[in-house]
């Protein structure tokens, strides 16, 4: 589904979100916040910027203000990045590829949400020096495309919007090649100097995602597969223990109920191979759960 009547920019967009929607309510604490006092831009002295895990929610993220609240305050605790980099679910192409550096429509890759979710823009600044510095990253031996008119699909879009309401920080997409986790870590390795230039390294999934399992009539009950993996996610990661993430298809309580695809587990790995040190504990910045599913999201140094 596309737009129906496209608003120019994103602020344009923004005012056509009714004043009682929990997402405008939002952007006005934003707004707020951020005229009691500017977000502060990253500088090398703050050292390099952190990677992250998110799990990214689905538009109707925007309509759960707690949640809003907490990945805002999250953003908002780090120095603004001179850009960011997402490797979301929702882009799994190889050979890997670079989402066009110049701001291009919004994927509304989703289905059944109400019409306002569709109008939404993010207009963000061009990200070519980004693609340039990426491409340069990855090995020689694989070719790097730049899809001309791909824009960010609602993994990236969605959580970044909230936290970076603004749409004053370059983004740009890389494509998930593969779901295997010791390539995606060497994927995150080659990625960890970007950190030190102020680049916002993201992997973005959901923590448990069995979507087809859930019981719709009781949203709020969290499943026994759900809470299973999560614990034994926020195990493994408090111990650094990656050899056993990585082995999650067999060891995962919870599997395959838990990610029947593995697509929003994977991100994952490139976030702990941009860690300085992966098998050092993160900082678990958001917990608990949505819709019964675990929104587990971390930092890593």
């Amino acid at each position: 589904m596309a737009p129906t009547t496209p608003a120019s920019t994103t602020a344009a967009a923004d005012a056509l979100i009714p004043a009682a929607h929990p997402f405008a309510a939002h952007l006005a604490r934003a707004a707020q916040a951020q005229q009691a006092a500017p977000h502060r831009a990253w500088t090398p002295a703050d050292g390099p910027m952190p990677a992250l895990y998110l799990s990214h929610g689905a538009p109707m993220l925007f309509e759960m203000t707690g949640w809003m609240t907490e990945l805002h305050d999250w953003a908002r605790a780090l120095p603004r990045p001179r850009a960011v980099l997402v490797v979301s679910a929702h882009w799994e192409s190889a050979p890997t590829m670079v989402s066009s550096s110049v701001p291009a429509d919004l994927v509304y890759d989703f289905g059944g949400f109400a019409e306002l979710y569709y109008r939404m823009r993010y207009d963000t600044p061009p990200a070519t020096d980004l693609a340039r510095q990426v491409v340069g990253l990855l090995p020689t031996a694989e070719a790097v495309h730049e899809h001309p008119s791909r824009g960010l699909d609602h993994g990236a879009w969605v959580p970044l919007k909230i936290m970076y309401p603004e749409a004053d920080v370059p983004v740009l997409q890389l494509s998930m090649p593969t779901h295997d986790p010791d390539r995606l870590l060497a994927l995150g390795r080659r990625l960890r100097s970007l950190r030190e230039q102020g680049v916002l390294v993201v992997g973005s999934g959901y923590m448990t995602h069995g979507l087809p399992y859930l019981d719709w009539s009781r949203p709020e009950q969290v499943p026994g597969w759900s809470s299973d993996f999560d614990d034994w996610a926020a195990d493994a990661l408090r111990r650094g223990d990656v050899d056993t993430l990585a082995s999650f298809r067999d060891r995962a309580p919870g599997m395959p109920w838990a990610h029947p695809t593995v697509e929003h587990f994977t991100p994952l790995f490139v976030t702990l191979g941009a860690a300085t040190d992966p098998t050092a504990a993160p900082t678990t910045t958001v917990d608990g759960y949505a819709i019964g599913l675990s929104k587990r999201s971390f930092q890593t140094a």
